[in-house]
């Protein structure tokens, strides 16, 4: 009971300071948001008794990224005001729309396969198995290793003088 109702505590959380993260017009708090947003979700890993993806969720996310972005607010200018509104503003607000309803209707009707509770301890050679096995996941591991590769030279090109 008490694990329930921590999984919706850290779900609202969650989801509240996602909202923030889109509607502050400062970017600062807004990046603030996010980690708390991270923090979160890595509660909720924890609830689910996935402790490994709840570590890599702090060191990676939390700890990495989120303080790649504030590195990289924290160089540019202008932080408080925030970007000017753009002309494709009802137009984003309609593709969002249109890309939260296709994204309920696919949680509601895929049959999602509810796989047996792993003893504890055994998350890690599960995920790596998952990761690196047989059909496994390994040109995404690689694809999102060159994603962050981009982030960094983004950050690098942001902090330089033109």
């Amino acid at each position: 009971m008490v694990l329930t109702i921590t999984f919706w505590l850290l779900a609202i959380i969650c989801v509240v300071a996602a909202l923030m993260v889109v509607m502050l017009k400062d970017i600062f708090r807004a990046a603030l948001a996010l980690v708390l947003s991270l923090i979160a979700v890595s509660g909720i890993y924890i609830t689910l008794q996935a402790d490994f993806l709840a570590g890599v969720q702090v060191l990676v996310y939390v700890g990495a990224i989120s303080i790649l972005l504030i590195l990289c607010i924290m160089l540019t200018r202008e932080v408080q005001t925030g970007a000017a509104p753009g002309r494709f503003r009802v137009a984003a607000f309609i593709i969002g729309i249109c890309f939260f309803v296709v994204l309920g209707f696919v949680f509601l009707w895929t049959p999602w396969r509810i796989s047996p509770a792993s003893p504890p301890g055994q998350t890690v050679a599960i995920i790596g198995n998952s990761l690196f096995g047989e059909n496994g996941f390994l040109i995404t591991v690689e694809i999102s290793g060159v994603l962050l590769l981009a982030a960094v030279i983004g950050s690098i090109a942001l902090a330089r003088e033109k």
